[in-house]
């Protein structure tokens, strides 16, 4: 498996944790999360994507999403909704009580985490650390593509306790700490979690699985992938590929294809597109240096190949991202 790989995508496509909800609510209580596009011009305007995760410090409560079963939720159990979907969390699977949560009605301005309290008349607490990542998801993100709907880690999994137990009490320190630089502190951790939580994802996935992540570890596919990621500005060609990884051309494009469901070359160019979207945000550059950066001989040949990957030329792309329209870009 290519670690550089995974690593290089998520610079690429900008992860930032950023927003946190601290959760101390007593039962019987629930909430509806919206779509996370829903919640994009609220909590954080930049991003092109929300992914939401929430994390157990104490009780119990069920995270529920249309399609899927109800899950138990305990301390120490964490999930994450890497597609930003719609769910619930509840004390009980089947309350449809109204909304205890409701963003749009936090005061923004206050220092994060941004606390939610109240819920029913029991006994009985729930107490939770919810949060948000930004990335962006255009031009590619590979990565996002390639999880599930939801990821759900168990406390009581020896493997996740091992591997996130640390960031589990860093969390619960911080969230209710309210101490000098917490919130940075909060931000990168989330981030980290979130790496985590995709790298035992990837680990547990079946020898007959594929995809982008499952590409990672295949020999053939995961020395491509790493090999494109590194040089992307270089001429690579099918001949070249396949004879760095050791497959006829043939063989590497049908197995890179079953994995990742594109051709390596489609997958370069879009990899590319990507790469330049990122330095055509950072505006520090013109285009045509980064045609060369990526590739590409000339500008004209890049611009072509940007609108046809993006939908718009690269100038269109910069003005829209410098003027905050992150949001809009979504599909």
């Amino acid at each position: 498996m290519s670690s550089d790989t995974l690593s290089d995508v998520l610079r690429a496509v900008r992860l930032t944790g950023a927003v946190f909800i601290d959760v101390n609510v007593t039962v019987p209580w629930a909430t509806f999360a919206p779509k996370s596009h829903h919640l994009i011009p609220l909590i954080m305007p930049d991003a092109q994507h929300l992914i939401s995760y929430h994390l157990v410090t104490e009780g119990e409560c069920y995270a529920v999403q249309k399609g899927h079963e109800p899950i138990r939720m305990q301390a120490g159990d964490l999930i994450v909704f890497p597609h930003g979907d719609h769910h619930s969390l509840t004390s009980e699977p089947s309350l449809r009580a109204p909304a205890s949560f409701d963003v749009s009605e936090l005061d923004l301005t206050s220092q994060r985490p941004w606390k939610i309290v109240g819920g029913g008349t029991g006994s009985d607490r729930i107490k939770l650390v919810c949060g948000f990542l930004g990335c962006d998801v255009r031009p590619f993100n590979p990565l996002l593509a390639a999880l599930p709907d939801q990821i759900h880690c168990s406390g009581k999994n020896p493997d996740c306790n091992a591997r996130l137990s640390h960031f589990y009490q860093l969390a619960v320190m911080e969230s209710h700490g309210q101490r000098i630089g917490g919130e940075s502190i909060l931000a990168k951790l989330s981030e980290l979690l979130f790496i985590e939580l995709v790298r035992m994802y990837l680990e547990s996935l079946p020898k007959e699985q594929t995809g982008w992540l499952a590409g990672l570890r295949d020999r053939h596919v995961g020395q491509a992938l790493s090999l494109m990621h590194a040089h992307p500005a270089r001429d690579w060609t099918l001949e070249a590929l396949s004879g760095e990884v050791g497959l006829s051309r043939s063989a590497l494009s049908d197995r890179f294809t079953e994995f990742v469901g594109v051709p390596p070359m489609q997958y370069l160019t879009k990899w590319r597109m990507q790469i330049a979207s990122g330095l055509l945000t950072q505006g520090q550059s013109n285009i045509a240096k980064i045609a060369v950066d990526v590739g590409y001989e000339s500008e004209a040949a890049f611009s072509r190949a940007f609108k046809k990957v993006v939908g718009m030329p690269p100038a269109a792309w910069r003005k829209s991202r410098q003027n905050g329209a992150g949001n809009s870009l979504n599909p």
